[in-house]
């Protein structure tokens, strides 16, 4: 009986990982590495010209030096040293910190507070069960529209508010102490009945719930918006708004 039972608990297993993988294929998991990447590319790009940059003062100070003064060949050696040791430290920290994703800053702009909460969301999912895997992939479906909402609005906006302390503090905070918690003590229940991944993912879901709302109610004050312009634009200059004028002008 208990190896039928540990069959049917690996097949189940089995099961769950490979419809995982299949959802991870297409989808808010797919989409979220797809902008990683970007994201990526986009800092190597930056990374690459800062060296470019640092090594050009570095060789047009070892000119200007030359030509005051000649260097030699001891010179010519540090110039090249200073170049490579600059540009390794650069490089260096850069890669560390695309790798560490730390939480965002509560100083950022809004759209960039969403592009690195994006990227902290990218890199631990993967440390988090399946379940809350599932939670952060709804929360990082999220992230386009809340982007292309918030960013368009002033950082003191309540609603604005509210989301970069989420997604600055609170979120990163769960995640965080759910990260200090031993394996051992995650399935053990708390005063309320409730496990440690269970609280998890109820944080995650009103996290979720909470973007959305902001991300929704942002929209719906520019359809709003988008209405009222509308309106004005057809009772102004509509069809009987224009024969008005056109008489008024004869």
């Amino acid at each position: 009986m208990t190896e039928v039972t540990d069959k049917v608990e690996r097949a189940i297993a089995r099961f769950d990982r490979v419809t995982r993988q299949l959802d991870e294929r297409d989808g808010p998991a797919k989409a979220a590495a797809r902008r990683e990447r970007r994201r990526l590319n986009a800092g190597a790009g930056r990374i690459a010209a800062r060296v470019v940059g640092i090594v050009v003062l570095i060789w047009l100070a070892t000119i200007l030096i030359g030509l005051v003064k000649p260097i030699g060949m001891f010179g010519f050696l540090a110039a090249i040293a200073a170049t490579i040791i600059v540009a390794g430290l650069m490089i260096f920290r850069g890669g560390r910190q695309a790798v560490a994703a730390p939480a965002p800053p509560t100083d950022l702009p809004n759209g960039a507070m969403v592009d690195r909460f994006d990227s902290y969301l990218y890199r631990v999912r993967r440390a988090l069960p399946p379940p809350a895997q599932a939670q952060i992939d709804a929360i990082s479906a999220v992230l386009p529209s809340l982007k292309q909402t918030l960013e368009r609005v002033d950082t003191l906006d309540p609603q604005a508010q509210d989301a970069r302390r989420l997604m600055s503090v609170h979120f990163p905070g769960l995640i965080e102490r759910y990260a200090n918690v031993p394996p051992a003590y995650h399935k053990e229940k708390d005063g309320e009945g409730k496990t440690v991944d269970e609280r998890l993912i109820e944080g995650l879901a009103a996290s979720r719930a909470a973007l959305a709302d902001v991300s929704e109610q942002l929209a719906r004050a520019d359809m709003a918006a988008f209405e009222t312009q509308g309106r004005f634009i057809q009772s102004r200059y509509g069809e009987q708004g224009i024969e008005s004028e056109d008489a008024s002008n004869t």
